[in-house]
């Protein structure tokens, strides 16, 4: 090589390493660049390399952007993502994968505090839900949705919910999500405070929280109690959504507390009045009646006052003479005069006798007369 040629060759590398600058970055790094230039497809960042490099719009912000400019501007700057260096346009920058990074450490942060996040849910996926949490995909199990099964997901696309981080692996990408756990928390601090004021006994408001078949849950001041489906009405109920509703407000009596298992147990039918005892008291005792048999037992007959209150014919006072079966003096259906021996209120049982209506007689009773 010529000496001329030889000068002219370290001029080109002197300038080379002049307007390549200072840099000791390499692929792989997170690096801070500013915006030079925007156009509609692509932002040129320069990040102290030798030239500045673009960053086509797909790589600026997910989802992609109609236009580079709708998402930055001239004199911006932001961490990017080294992904190459070199080549025609100086190398491979992604300013998606450096805010994914440092969320990733966020994220990372936040669960080590014990902190909660905001999760948007955006699907429906198998065994639970698809989340987005500052821009990184999470997933909260079904089992972590919820203090109770839910069986329908599909409510929640489209919710924000507070959850907290329970599994992180950035470099598998995973995030686990669970809103179970802070709904758990915060029921132990009502549990603690409800059971410290609440005593069995006592009649107080809830709200109808969910029905089962055997019963009701219902809210009493931040934690549900269960109303058994016996206790819901006075009368026979086949279902609980035929007496409640999900929503409705409604006076329940505390029958029992058990503050080591966390359970209530509820009655709705014992804030009303009993409707066998305003029927018993539409007689006395020494009434004569007149009703039909509609029951037949071992020990005697049941016959219909009226409709839903029944008094029963003990087998002594079915006939004057002996007899081993009520069959053998009356049938079901047979309309028969009887006399009221004895209301028990407590007990919420009417003795009736046919032997002392033949015999003593009485005074008629005053519904029957009507």
């Amino acid at each position: 090589m010529s000496e001329d040629m030889k000068n002219v060759a370290e001029e080109g590398m002197e300038s080379w390493l002049d307007s390549a600058g200072d840099f000791n970055f390499s692929a792989g790094d997170i690096v801070e660049g500013t915006v030079v230039q925007v156009n509609h497809n692509e932002a040129f960042v320069d990040i102290g390399y030798k030239q500045e490099i673009p960053i086509p719009k797909r790589e600026l912000a997910s989802p992609e952007p109609d236009s580079a400019e709708d998402v930055v501007k001239v004199g911006d700057k932001f961490d990017v993502y080294i992904q190459s260096l070199g080549g025609e346009n100086g190398g491979v920058l992604s300013k998606i994968k450096a805010d994914r990074m440092s969320n990733w450490k966020d994220i990372e942060a936040i669960k080590e505090r014990g902190e909660t996040v905001q999760a948007k849910i955006t699907q429906v996926v198998k065994g639970g839900l698809v989340a987005v949490v500052n821009g990184l995909r999470g997933f909260i199990p079904a089992s972590q949705m919820e203090l109770h099964f839910v069986k329908d997901l599909s409510v929640y696309v489209d919710q924000t919910v507070e959850a907290l981080p329970i599994e992180i692996d950035k470099h598998k990408q995973r995030l686990v999500l669970s809103r179970r756990q802070l709904l758990e928390k915060d029921r132990e601090s009502k549990q603690e405070e409800v059971f410290s004021k609440l005593e069995a006994g006592q009649t107080i408001k809830g709200t109808v929280k969910r029905l089962v078949d055997y019963g009701a849950f219902i809210d009493v001041g931040g934690v549900d109690g269960l109303a058994h489906i016996s206790d819901l009405s006075w009368e026979r109920v086949s279902h609980p959504s035929d007496v409640l509703q999900v929503g409705q407000e409604v006076d329940v009596y505390i029958k029992n507390i058990d503050p080591d298992s966390k359970r209530i147990s509820l009655s709705v039918k014992n804030t009303q009045r009993d409707p066998w005892i305003d029927k018993a008291e539409k007689h006395v005792e020494g009434d004569i009646l007149e009703g039909k048999i509609v029951k037949l037992a071992s020990f005697g007959a049941f016959m219909e006052i009226e409709p839903g209150f029944d008094g029963l014919i003990p087998m002594g006072e079915l006939s004057d003479r002996r007899i081993e079966n009520a069959s053998e003096v009356v049938s079901v259906g047979d309309v028969v005069k009887v006399k009221v021996m004895r209301i028990d209120v407590k007990r919420k049982r009417i003795s009736l006798s046919i032997n002392r209506a033949k015999h003593e007689g009485g005074k008629q009773s005053t519904e029957n007369a009507e």
